[in-house]
């Protein structure tokens, strides 16, 4: 029932705005759909079911209301400051670390994202990773959940490299967050994949997506985002 509500509320959104209308168009007629109706149908009954949550200040309350649900959810923090009659809006955009390889990149693309890396201190790289055959907690963008295949592991300082890498076997919210615990399998090391020795700025310091072929070809760290 809310699935016809959704498509409704989008269809009379398209038709009160041209441009927005015009680009959809474009948009659906590209990827082979033959009206505005079928595209429609095709992304609200076919394809999985994410959401967006905007909102001024995120909390542990709302990162455990959403670590409930069955959908995927992403939280976009949207702050407004006002000084006198000037406003300043202060957000991250939505898929950021995702557009950011995308954008800066020149052999990247999209569809070839399926690694994750993630920052990990001796300690929890230890027992975790290699004692486990997991990681936790990492927070993984919506549109990325199931195109993971991948996870590397890139030791902060002393080491400054991505040491291995593992493929993914499953992944479950950890506890009653929003963020994900991931069990590996087939964990393989590979020569460091140094920090640039004249770039210390490039430094991990949050999980960050990549190709696995582009990773295991690079030689330094700014190699595998580029």
């Amino acid at each position: 029932a809310s699935g016809r509500k959704i498509k409704e509320f989008l269809l009379d959104a398209l038709m009160k705005d041209e441009s927005m209308r015009e680009r959809v168009e474009a948009g659906f007629l590209r990827a082979g759909y033959r009206n505005i109706d079928a595209f429609l149908e095709s992304l609200i009954f076919e394809k999985p079911l994410n959401a967006v949550v905007v909102i001024d200040h995120s909390s542990p309350e709302l990162e455990n209301v959403l670590g409930q649900l069955t959908l995927n959810t992403d939280i976009v923090e949207f702050k407004t400051f006002k000084y006198r009659n000037d406003y300043i809006h202060q957000f991250t955009p939505f898929n950021a670390e995702v557009r950011d390889v995308i954008e800066k990149g020149k052999i990247l693309k999209p569809e070839t994202l399926n690694t994750v890396v993630v920052p990990a201190r001796e300690e929890g790289f230890e027992k975790e990773f290699l004692g486990n055959n997991r990681w936790y907690a990492i927070r993984i963008s919506a549109s990325m959940i199931d195109r993971l295949k991948y996870i590397a592991i890139y030791q902060v300082s002393p080491v400054s490299a991505i040491t291995c890498y593992a493929e993914i076997v499953s992944m479950e919210k950890y506890q009653d967050t929003n963020k994900y615990l991931l069990y590996v399998k087939n964990l393989k090391k590979i020569k460091p994949i140094p920090l640039d020795a004249n770039n210390k700025r490039l430094a991990l310091q949050a999980p960050r997506y990549t190709a696995i072929d582009q990773l295991l070809k690079a030689k330094k760290l700014s190699q595998v985002f580029c």
